[in-house]
């Protein structure tokens, strides 16, 4: 009976021993698997893909820890014309297109994926006067906000839509006379793909 308990006893501490080091065993079969969003800390890596359809490209990668996210991002719209979601001046005279631009966001998650963050955005933007075909380049420090949400597929892989709302001071180029005024604001849906490179739990 004696040698029994003793038994039970070792079973027993062995065991608080164990669930006391479930934070540091990953996948421990008595864990449920974590969700996406309880990450504690992640390397992300993504891209806005419909600029590849347009001639241009886009990369981000980001950092996650816990609900909050900093991501650097390039840009180059290609011949996406950004002129259309102008808010206050829709030029049809116009088309405007993003050049190689840089630009930092920082993120919070609002509820589960829902990330609601805050960027700048050192655009250069190439106008283009329809009529003649001339082109002026014209910079533009872009500042807003943003609402988007992860869905991943799997653990790794996401699809991210959202809206941005970007907002600048005033600016303006002259073609022979002719004044363009760039938009204050932007109203433009997003979708990304990314994939979680690292994550910690």
């Amino acid at each position: 009976m004696k040698k029994q308990f003793i038994l039970l006893a070792g079973l027993f501490f062995l065991s608080l021993n164990i669930i006391a080091q479930t934070d540091t065993i990953e996948g421990a079969f008595w864990r449920p698997k974590p969700r996406n969003y309880e990450v504690k800390h992640a390397i992300e890596v993504e891209s806005l893909f419909p600029m590849f359809f347009t001639g241009g490209y886009h990369f981000a990668v980001g950092y996650r820890y816990k609900k909050f996210r900093l991501r650097v991002s390039i840009i180059n719209g290609g011949n996406y014309n950004a002129e259309t979601a102008g808010v206050n001046n829709n030029s049809d005279n116009f088309k405007r297109y993003y050049q190689t631009s840089p630009g930092v966001f920082f993120g919070y998650n609002l509820w589960k994926n829902l990330e609601l963050y805050t960027y700048v955005e050192s655009h250069t933007f190439s106008i283009e006067q329809k009529s003649t075909g001339i082109k002026h380049d014209l910079k533009s420090k872009d500042f807003g906000a943003g609402l988007s949400y992860q869905f991943f597929i799997g653990r790794y892989v996401y699809i991210q839509p959202g809206l941005h709302l970007y907002l600048r001071a005033s600016n303006s180029s002259d073609f022979n006379g002719i004044i363009y005024h760039i938009p204050n604001a932007d109203i433009s849906p997003v979708i990304r793909f990314g994939v979680r490179l690292w994550g910690k739990y």
